[in-house]
């Protein structure tokens, strides 16, 4: 009888036809170490059997991309023969179950994902959710998890030496069960520098580098592909131990040792760790890798060879060394005092040949495990939304008390509390860091700079999620270019739901399809990113979250920003004031924060007018026309007026003649508006009208206190430094709550 049972098949999270399907790859049944090798290859968080099928929806070429989905992370070219490379990777379900860990080992990998392309890692930006901080049920847990999820992001980032220069953070009930810890990295790179994960060269040596392999982690990309329930939340073993010094130290070794030309191939292990490398490198090049495990270095007496295989420990790699140099690669790894053992070599039967102590403990074609996962199908139906589409009526205290609580709000307040806990200036490259609409980095000697942007909207998404999807694409766009930058790639995170529920796999497919529609609209294509799904709790899902991180090209030059810099200067309107009716104001922050409710469908967008605004505030900006240029996005008009006197503490008197109820005329979040001061209206408005893009004139800037009036009538007085106290301390004062 097979000691492999239907319940041990089913721990291993895969179903009486996969594992048919095991057994007819193998002619034969699978013993323990294979059955979990194909269960973290087949897990969702690796083979992407539910996406995958959609994905390929997405355009993923242009002029600048180099390299595409597929490898470790996508490369655009720069110019001067210079290239980046860059992704987005989530770390959710570790960072619920041990928070500080689970979300320093994301940076982590995400940062491997980088340095093994070749690229020198030099920017970070996390997109963080959490459930409120204020719950009266949840709340202490979600503030625990909070504080352990960005002690542990600025711990690795500031002890590996990147700076963490910007990101995005949201509170939701629908993530009180299940955080999103969303990482991207980028490195910059010689054409000539770049390296991929591929083991060519039958013969050629397998070497295992980095820190040794412990019993942590096992199962990580398992436990990442399923729901949480009261058992998997006590999972702690599936979460990782980092250590950012090791992973300094691997990253000098590696591109140290790339120099020497000795390395035809390299992989992080990151997910499924040794197995998923082996496998991939294996079967993108079209060969086989044979190796024995007792020569892997372990840091714990007594493993199998099935823990050994699925150990997901931090800060290792595997190389492919030219047969006969091995001896340059393991003199660089010495010198940076690491371990480099060679632990096989490569075949050409296509076979991953895994032996402990000369027998072969498991035997398995790469392709059927790495590139032919199982792909299903899944049915969907009508995307899950648990909001009506018509509102209540409701009554407020007034445009000034309704301002003042939604810059105090989750979502709106300051995040300075999370980010002077990140180095965001290390390397001296940083021109633009947290809190502004893009992060900019330099090239140092080339007069390029790297714009990047991360957005995600839940709430949009919840109620529309392929219009959702196509708001934050553009939102993402319209930060870059209110910085001056072109964007011309992205990378994305889509965190979703249980994909075996049809409404839930509606959201996914309605996402992926708006998110392709807008990236071939603004000509930014995908190349590559991750996809999170199982992010439920009991049941109960998050909301839809895409999240998409785009990169941008520019000059080098001192950026505009958001604040005000100067009295009596012209408070302009790129875009228009906008319209807005009851259906299209339910997703907003204001519905959700003062009227307490969401409903309705996001806000409509004109992509084609969205466009030419981005144009339009690119070369505004890039020509110096704008002292300061900021996007109106989340809180609309109000809050975009506030953050531009915030920084400074520049005032203006805001004179609008608009016939929009109040609340929509200040608070709906229609997007293709660019709020720009300037000391040369006339440039402004020629270069508007060039682009066929209407331009108001809604103020002036002054000292001091922000004035808002319509028609006439005075709808708010504020002092700015009240207001920005008020902004700038509320995230403590949640957090600080006993």
């Amino acid at each position: 009888m097979s000691a492999i049972t239907a319940d041990l098949i089913s721990s291993h999270q895969l179903t009486h036809d996969e594992y048919e399907r095991i057994c007819r790859i193998l002619g034969r049944e699978p013993n323990l170490t294979e059955l979990g090798i194909f269960s973290v290859m087949w897990s969702e968080h690796c083979s992407y059997k539910s996406s995958k099928r959609h994905l390929k929806k997405l355009p993923t070429e242009s002029k600048h991309v180099l390299q595409g989905p597929g490898e470790n992370a996508g490369i655009i070219d720069i110019g001067q023969g210079w290239a980046i490379a860059f992704k987005i990777e989530s770390h959710n379900h570790p960072s619920f179950i041990e928070p500080f860990q689970g979300a320093a080992t994301g940076v982590g990998g995400i940062l491997r994902d980088i340095f093994t392309m070749g690229a020198r890692p030099i920017a970070v930006m996390d997109a963080l959710r959490f459930g409120p901080l204020e719950d009266p049920k949840a709340g202490a847990r979600n503030r625990r998890i909070v504080e352990g999820v960005v002690s542990g992001i600025a711990h690795y980032g500031n002890c590996f030496g990147v700076p963490t220069v910007g990101g995005e953070c949201v509170f939701d009930p629908s993530y009180n069960g299940n955080p999103l810890v969303n990482v991207f990295a980028l490195g910059l790179f010689r054409h000539d520098e770049i390296f991929y994960g591929r083991a060519s060269g039958v013969g050629n040596p397998v070497i295992y580098v980095g820190a040794k392999t412990g019993r942590d982690g096992i199962h990580g990309a398992s436990m990442a592909s399923a729901e949480f329930t009261e058992e998997s939340k006590q999972k702690r073993p599936n979460v990782q131990v980092g250590d950012p010094f090791m992973e300094k130290l691997l990253l000098e070794a590696c591109l140290e040792a790339m120099r020497t030309g000795a390395i035809v191939g390299i992989q992080d292990m990151g997910a499924a760790g040794l197995t998923c490398s082996t496998c991939e490198m294996g079967s993108r090049a079209g060969t086989g890798i044979e190796i024995d495990l007792m020569h892997v270095p372990q840091r714990e007496t007594g493993m199998t060879p099935y823990e050994i295989m699925l150990s997901e420990s931090q800060e290792r790699m595997l190389l492919v060394a030219e047969n006969g140099r091995e001896e340059e690669v393991f003199a660089v790894f010495r010198k940076w005092g690491l371990d480099a053992v060679e632990i096989g070599h490569v075949t050409g039967d296509g076979i991953l040949r895994v032996k402990d102590h000369g027998k072969v403990v498991a035997e398995i074609p790469n392709r059927p495990l790495a590139d032919e996962a199982p792909l299903y199908d899944r049915p969907y139906t009508t995307p899950y939304r648990p909001a009506p589409m018509e509102g209540p009526s409701f009554v407020t205290a007034g445009i000034q008390e309704d301002l003042k609580m939604l810059l105090a709000s989750g979502d709106l307040c300051s995040k300075r509390w999370i980010w002077e806990q990140y180095d965001y200036m290390v390397r001296t490259n940083t021109l633009q860091g947290p809190g502004a609409d893009a992060a900019i980095v330099r090239i140092k000697d080339t007069g390029i700079s790297i714009a990047m942007s991360l957005d995600g909207n839940g709430r949009y998404c919840m109620l529309s999620p392929r219009e959702g999807t196509k708001l934050i694409v553009a939102e993402c766009c319209r930060n870059l270019s209110v910085a001056g930058a072109l964007p011309v790639a992205a990378t994305n995170n889509l965190n979703f739901g249980n994909p075996e529920r049809p409404e839930i796999m509606a959201q996914l497919v309605e996402s992926i399809e708006g998110m392709a529609e807008a990236c071939r609209f603004f000509e930014t294509p995908i190349t590559g990113g991750n996809v999170s799904l199982y992010n439920e709790t009991l049941g109960e899902p998050i909301h839809p979250s895409p999240v998409v991180g785009i990169v941008g090209l520019m000059h080098t030059g001192e950026p505009a920003g958001i604040a005000f810099r100067n009295a009596d200067r012209a408070v302009l309107l790129v875009g228009g004031i906008g319209d807005c009716d009851a259906v299209r104001f339910g997703g907003t922050q204001y519905a959700s924060v003062v009227v307490g409710k969401v409903w309705g469908l996001p806000p409509a967008l004109d992509m084609d007018f969205e466009k030419r605004v981005q144009a339009a505030a690119r070369e505004m900006v890039s020509a110096g026309m704008a002292e300061s240029a900021h996007d109106i996005g989340q809180g609309g008009l109000a809050v975009a007026l506030a953050e531009c006197c915030f920084g400074l503490g520049v005032g203006a008197e805001i004179t609008l003649d608009s016939e929009l109820r109040p609340e929509y005329l200040l608070f709906h979040e229609g997007p293709s508006r660019v709020v720009i001061s300037t000391n040369n209206e006339e440039a402004i408005v020629e270069v508007a009208k060039r682009h066929n893009v209407p331009v108001v004139r809604i103020g002036t800037t002054w000292e001091k206190t922000l004035s808002i009036s319509n028609r006439g009538v005075r709808l708010a007085t504020m002092e700015v430094e009240a207001l920005r106290e008020s902004w700038e301390n509320a995230l403590p004062a949640k957090l600080s709550v006993s």
